[in-house]
C-alpha cells in the first residue's frame, strides 16, 4: 500500500519522491521511498533507444541512498523510465527510531520492491519490461529477488555487486557459524568497525572526491555493523554460490582491481576499496546462463561515481548490453 502522493525530492526539481508505507517491524513503522525525475515535453520527443519500453528500478548499496542523478539521466537517454528505491531504514526512508540498514533476511526487501513496482505499474498502461539495477549489497539483493521473480524480469544490471565475501567463500563458510550464533543471541550487538573511510575519501567532495551528498545517509565510515544483518548477507551469498539459475541476461560491471589494505594509497582513487573484484567476477558466473562481466580500468566501487572517462565506458557498456535485449 502506498500513500499516493508525489512530492518534491531532496534533490530538488524535477526530482520527486513518494513514500511507500510497509507496515511495522520490531522497531515500529517502516517505509521505503521511490524517487523519479518528472518527465518533460523534451523527454517525450526523444528518439527510441535500446531500452525503449523498459522500466529500470535502481537499488543502492550498504550505507547508501540514491543521489546518482547522472546515472538516471543517462539511463533515460537510452529510452527507459528510471526509478530509484531507497530501501527501508536507508536514506529518505530512515526514521529516528530505526537501526540504520538493519534487516535479518534479505527477502524482507521483497515487500519494498513489490510496493515500488505497484506504483511504477500504475503510472503507465501497456506492456513494459523490467530491468532491475543494483549496486553492491543492492546488487546482491536484486540478484536473489530476480531469481525468485524471473517472470517479472527481462534483464539485470549489477554495479559492483556484493556477491561474495571479500576473502572468498571458504573464509565466509568458516565465519558463518559464528555470525549465525551472534545473530541468534543478539542480532543488534555492536560489531567492530571495519570501514576506515577510504571509500568516502575517493568519492566525497569534502575529501578530494567529486560528489556531494548527505553524509547523514552516507556516513564517512558507514553504518555500524550487527550480526543479524551480516548473517542475512552471508545467507544470500551462500545462495548465490549454489547457483541462481537466472534465465535472463545479466550485466556485471566491476573495477579492474581492488585495493583492500589498512593504509591509504593514492591508487585507491582508481580502484575498488570495498570488494575483492576478482572474487566477485568469478562468483558472477553463478548468476545464470547468460552473464556479461565488464571490467573497467580505474573504476571505483560505485562504477558510476568514477572519473568521467570511466563513467563513459560504463554507460557505453550498458548501452551495448541493452541493445542485445531485443
Amino acid at each position: 500500500m502506498t500513500d499516493g502522493a508525489w512530492t518534491e525530492d531532496v534533490l530538488g526539481a524535477p526530482w520527486e519522491q513518494r513514500t511507500l508505507p510497509l507496515g511495522e517491524d520490531g522497531e515500529g513503522p517502516v517505509v521505503a521511498t521511490l524517487v523519479r525525475r518528472r518527465r518533460s515535453a523534451a523527454d517525450l520527443l526523444r528518439p527510441r533507444g535500446p531500452l525503449h519500453g523498459v522500466d529500470v528500478l535502481y537499488v543502492h548499496g550498504w550505507s547508501d541512498y540514491f543521489f546518482q542523478t547522472e546515472l538516471a539521466e543517462r539511463i533515460e537517454r537510452l529510452g527507459a523510465r528510471f526509478h530509484a528505491l531507497d530501501l527501508r531504514k536507508y536514506g529518505r526512508s530512515l526514521r529516528p527510531h530505526q537501526t540504520p540498514g538493519h534487516v535479518d533476511d534479505l527477502r524482507t526487501y521483497d515487500e519494498d520492491i513489490a510496493a515500488a513496482l505497484d506504483v511504477i505499474g500504475s503510472e503507465h498502461r501497456g506492456e513494459r519490461r523490467l530491468v532491475p539495477m543494483g549496486h553492491s549489497t543492492g546488487g546482491l539483493t536484486l540478484s536473489l529477488w530476480a531469481a525468485r521473480h524471473q517472470h517479472l524480469v527481462a534483464g539485470l544490471v549489477l554495479n559492483s555487486p556484493w556477491l561474495e565475501f571479500q576473502a572468498d567463500a571458504t573464509v565466509r563458510t568458516l565465519l558463518a557459524p559464528l555470525v549465525r550464533l551472534g545473530a541468534r543471541r543478539n542480532p543488534l550487538a555492536p560489531m567492530p568497525a571495519v570501514d576506515p573511510g577510504f571509500y568516502t575519501r575517493t568519492v566525497s567532495a569534502t575529501s578530494g572526491g567529486s560528489w556531494t551528498y548527505d553524509q547523514r545517509w552516507r556516513p564517512e565510515r558507514g553504518f555500524p555493523l550487527h550480526p543479524g544483518w551480516l548473517d542475512a548477507v552471508f545467507q544470500g551469498q551462500r545462495t548465490v554460490e549454489q547457483g541462481l539459475g537466472l534465465e535472463v541476461p545479466a550485466l556485471v560491471m566491476l573495477s579492474d582491481k581492488s585495493m583492500l589494505q589498512p593504509r591509504w594509497d593514492d591508487g585507491m582513487a582508481h580502484a575498488d576499496v570495498a570488494l575483492n573484484v576478482d572474487v566477485v567476477a568469478r562468483r558472477a558466473l553463478s548468476l545464470g546462463e547468460e552473464v556479461t562481466v565488464r571490467r573497467l580500468r580505474g573504476a571505483l566501487h560505485d562504477v558510476v561515481l568514477s572519473a568521467e572517462p570511466v563513467r563513459e565506458r560504463a554507460y557505453d557498456a550498458i548501452a551495448r548490453w541493452a541493445a542485445t535485449l531485443g
